[in-house]
């Protein structure tokens, strides 16, 4: 049965309609479709993860590796926050047409930054989210130092998207072999992602689990979006959710934690000297 929101007008296009994320049944299909960046659906997977975050009207808050602008638009209708859409690969022009056409410019900035090269100042965001993103540089053990010092001490860190609802200990299996390249080694299960965190001394994790039957919503997002993937749909058919899933973290800066500057250059300065110990 469908849950909507009271108040909101439900399209009789029920695709991609999930009583498990009733925030985003009101979304009309073609307008998601329209914003899609990834391979997941960037709404449900925003709804899951802003259930385990503190979001509160007026907050400014970084939505890394925001893809064409959707998660941004729906966190700002939907909780009330100012949102700085920021990604690397999608043209920062196309999301704002997308902003304005729902008449949120003062509420959704769209940048073009590396998350490697953040352009922000320190503290400026009481929360940072990353929806299917965060595992194409988050894995890295210096990363969340450096992403930490532009959330203030107690703001939230959270990330949702495809994951592994356990480690892979040897070979890939067997199942799964024809969808996975190498590149997919970045996908982990959330007791990585909290030692992983949690090593750092920078936040104390909060949340990190996998969604329940999380395989399903990955495999209704690629049936509805992608069905000519017939790799992926056989991969997650086959799997049924023994190692593929969906997974979320989100850690809160320590007020206590020590972030070191990171080292953008070293200065130098040359002095000539003899090249072999005969030269004078």
């Amino acid at each position: 049965m469908l849950v909507a929101r009271p108040g909101r007008d439900v399209s009789a296009d029920r695709r991609l309609i999930s009583e498990r994320f009733p925030r985003s049944a009101a979304y009309h299909p073609e307008w998601l479709i329209a914003g899609v960046s990834g391979g997941a659906n960037a709404l449900w997977l925003t709804e899951w993860l802003s259930e385990a975050m503190d979001l509160q009207p007026g907050m400014r808050v970084l939505d890394l590796g925001c893809g064409r602008g959707v998660s941004s638009i729906f966190l700002y209708r939907e909780y009330g926050v100012q949102v700085w859409a920021t990604d690397l690969w999608f043209s920062p022009s196309e999301r704002l047409q997308r902003i304005r056409d729902v008449g949120i410019e003062d509420g959704v900035f769209p940048i073009r930054a590396d998350a490697r090269s953040l352009p922000f100042a320190h503290d400026f965001f009481d929360a940072v989210v990353s929806i299917d993103s965060f595992v194409y540089y988050g894995t890295d053990d210096l990363y969340l130092c450096d992403l930490a010092r532009f959330v203030k001490p107690g703001g939230q860190i959270g990330i949702a998207g495809a994951g592994l609802v356990r480690e892979i200990d040897g070979p890939v299996p067997e199942h799964l072999r024809d969808w996975w390249e190498p590149s997919m080694w970045c996908l982990h299960s959330a007791p990585w992602w909290r030692r992983h965190w949690e090593r750092t001394g920078v936040v104390d994790v909060e949340r990190a689990d996998s969604m329940a039957d999380g395989w399903r919503a990955w495999l209704d997002w690629q049936r509805a979006v992608t069905r000519d993937n017939s790799t992926e749909i056989d991969a997650l058919e086959a799997d049924r959710g023994r190692y593929l899933g969906y997974v979320r973290a989100v850690g809160r800066r320590r007020p206590d934690a020590t972030l070191a500057e990171p080292v953008v250059s070293v200065p130098v300065r040359y002095r000539p000297t003899p090249l072999l110990r005969g030269d004078s």
